[in-house]
C-alpha cells in the first residue's frame, strides 16, 4: 500500500519533515538528493524554492517544480522517525493523547 501523506513542512538545513495517514512522523534530508540528482540542485539556487514544497493531490507525493518531487513511500522508507520535538501545531491533539495515555498507565 502506497503511504499517503497528511502535511509537509519544509525545515532548515534542507530537511522535510512529513506527517502521514498512519500517524508516522518522519524527516527526510534532502542534502543527500541536491548533491547527486541534478535537478534538485534548483532547491539551492533558486532563491525561495525550497519554501514552496507541495503535496500533490493524491497525497502520494512532494514536489517543487515539474523536475523535483518525492514519492512518499521513498519518504517514508528513507525518512528517519522524528524524535527531535519538532512538533507544530498540528500535533497538538495526538501529543496531549499520547501523554493522557502515559500519565494513566503511570498511574495504575
Amino acid at each position: 500500500m502506497i503511504p499517503r501523506i497528511k502535511t509537509v513542512t519544509a525545515l532548515d538545513d534542507y530537511m522535510l519533515r512529513i506527517v502521514f495517514d498512519d500517524g508516522e512522523i518522519m524527516l527526510y534530508d534532502v542534502k543527500d538528493d541536491i548533491a547527486h540528482i541534478k535537478a534538485f540542485k534548483e532547491l539551492e539556487t533558486e532563491e525561495g524554492l525550497w519554501g514552496k514544497v507541495r503535496l500533490d493531490t493524491s497525497r502520494t507525493c512532494v514536489y517543487w517544480n515539474d523536475r523535483i518531487d518525492l514519492p512518499s513511500d521513498t519518504l517514508y522508507e528513507y525518512g528517519q522517525s522524528d524524535f527531535s520535538g519538532h512538533m507544530v501545531a498540528e500535533d497538538a491533539p495526538r501529543y496531549n493523547e499520547e501523554q493522557s495515555i502515559k500519565k494513566q498507565q503511570k498511574d495504575l
